[in-house]
């Protein structure tokens, strides 16, 4: 890693440690960074929020994808101050960046309180098997705006 993305890793790394003094929600960070400029950047505001889906990688792409005026991260960079969540994966692979640093682990974030494992064994298994049931109803009526999107001519898909 350059002196360039240290730099960016030592800003995601600072501003997790602002949003923990601020009693903002936990320790994590997140800049994002396109052509040598930050244009993301956010972190963990849980607490601040009531919103649980207020991580520091959610907050940092909400912010670059509202400066790049696009849903995609084409050609940006991530750096995280800890290996992204499940959920953070997810929206990460969403936002389609070219790459991701991240500095923190899972296992360091599961030491301290964070352990995002029973998600991940949550993922493989069956619905019928997960903690929080998950029950099918309303398909056919939901098929039905399926099919019309199917059939919708004006359509950005992603």
């Amino acid at each position: 890693m350059g002196k360039l993305e240290n730099e960016f890793m030592l800003e995601a790394i600072r501003l997790s440690k602002e949003g923990l003094m601020n009693n903002e929600g936990g320790p994590f960070g997140c800049v994002i960074v396109k052509d040598g400029k930050i244009i993301g950047k956010g972190n963990n505001q849980v607490l601040a929020t009531n919103d649980p889906t207020a991580h520091a990688e959610v907050v940092a792409i909400r912010e670059a994808c509202k400066t790049l005026g696009s849903f995609q991260l084409e050609g940006c960079e991530l750096y995280t101050s800890c290996e992204p969540c499940p959920m953070c994966l997810g929206a990460i692979y969403w936002a389609r960046p070219q790459k991701v640093y991240y500095a923190n682990t899972r296992e360091d974030a599961a030491k301290i309180g964070f352990d995002d494992d029973f998600i991940y064994q949550e993922i493989p298994l069956s619905l019928s098997e997960r903690h929080i049931p998950m029950l099918p109803m309303g398909r056919e009526q939901a098929l039905e705006v399926f099919k019309f999107w199917a059939e919708k001519g004006n359509k950005s898909l992603y």
